[in-house]
């Protein structure tokens, strides 16, 4: 098997391009699909400074070496959302790749700072887990990202990811998040831009890609996740894929050049009466939004202050703070109720002093 560019010897095939490549060369084609990805979409420009959504997975962390090796000013946000052993090992891999590059790594601990984990939260709040993570984690990063003053906020969402739900909304003909699902949501009403460089690269590329770079992830699935309707669509389209290389890239490049204008009216018109939440300030189309109703439902707590005070405090001048295990916290329930969004793959169980703290290479130990 030889590299289609230089013809040495290959280390991946990829069907899709029908096409082999060493080492080199495929590191090249990440690169490259990434910057096609950015300047297809209008994606993020060198001057912006961009926040990535950081989980300790193969796709957030190889989005964060790509973006940075592309030259673009980028910092990682990592959120802990008390999930045992799971949370410690994501937040480990997260700290140690952050270490190795130079780079500043941000992170919230949920328990800490709001007073609920997911596995115990999402039961109180009589949600499933992986709903309850998601809105967490989305609630969390559009905060940061404002209160950080950052231009966009990246994701690590690749082509089986979006082909994967494009299929579950299809299939239910959820309109309104059909007209929502592009590569790029533009800021707006409080709400950061929020883009996926990684839609033309897929899962295996992506696994590939850290083990040719030398980047150490956490390779298991979130325990929360188990029966997955996600899971389960990745899984048929797998079976698709396996007999018709690159229908995962016609369906959903398809659906983007062919269908997606349709469903965008009926998604404009559902975001556009918005205001302020009356206890975070975050927008929404009730009083009080989602992310709020949780946190009283799960029994926590929003952090002290006026709602200006406490997003100055998410970055201030709390720099270089050491981590602080918070054993005032204890360890999630070791059975939860297997009742599992997309989003499932959330990370860290470490409680942060300040929330969140940022974090540079020398505040990181081992």
């Amino acid at each position: 098997m030889k590299c289609r560019v230089c013809r040495e010897p290959a280390i991946i095939d990829i069907r899709r391009h029908n096409a082999n490549f060493c080492e080199e060369h495929f590191l090249r084609l990440c690169r490259d699909q990434v910057t096609k990805a950015i300047d297809a979409f209008s994606m993020i420009t060198p001057d912006e400074r961009c926040l990535v959504a950081v989980s300790g997975g193969k796709d957030s962390l190889a989005v964060w070496d790509i973006l940075l090796d592309l030259g673009y000013q980028v910092d990682g946000l990592y959120l802990g959302l008390g999930i045992g052993d799971y949370s410690d090992e994501s937040a480990r891999y997260a700290r140690e790749y952050a270490e190795s590059r130079g780079a500043t790594l941000i992170e919230v601990s949920l328990p800490r700072t709001y007073g609920f984990d997911i596995p115990n939260g999402s039961r109180a709040a009589k949600r499933k887990p992986c709903s309850a993570c998601g809105l967490s984690k989305r609630h969390l990063f559009d905060q940061a990202a404002i209160a950080g003053r950052y231009d966009v906020v990246a994701t690590g969402h690749n082509l089986d990811d979006e082909a994967a739900v494009l299929f579950g909304n299809v299939l239910h003909w959820q309109t309104d998040y059909l007209g929502r699902q592009l590569p790029v949501l533009p800021a707006r009403d409080g709400f950061p831009r929020k883009i996926k460089p990684l839609v033309r690269l897929g899962e295996r590329e992506m696994a590939a890609y850290c083990v040719v770079k030398g980047i150490d992830y956490i390779v298991d699935e979130c325990p929360m996740a188990k029966g997955n309707k996600h899971i389960g669509y990745k899984e048929a389209l797998n079976a698709i894929e396996a007999t018709s290389a690159g229908a995962k890239h016609s369906f959903y490049f398809g659906f983007l050049d062919r269908a997606s204008e349709r469903f965008q009216a009926e998604a404009e018109a559902d975001q556009a009466e918005l205001t302020p939440c009356i206890e975070c300030g975050s927008p929404t189309s009730t009083e009080v939004c989602a992310f709020c109703r949780l946190v009283t439902r799960a029994g926590g707590h929003l952090p002290e202050g006026d709602h200006d005070i406490r997003l100055d405090a998410w970055f201030g001048d709390h720099r270089h703070v050491e981590p602080v295990l918070d054993d005032a916290y204890p360890d999630p329930d070791p059975d939860p109720d297997p009742d599992p969004d997309v989003g499932a793959g959330a990370d860290d169980a470490i409680a942060v002093d300040l929330s969140p703290t940022r974090r540079t290479p020398k505040d990181v130990r081992a």
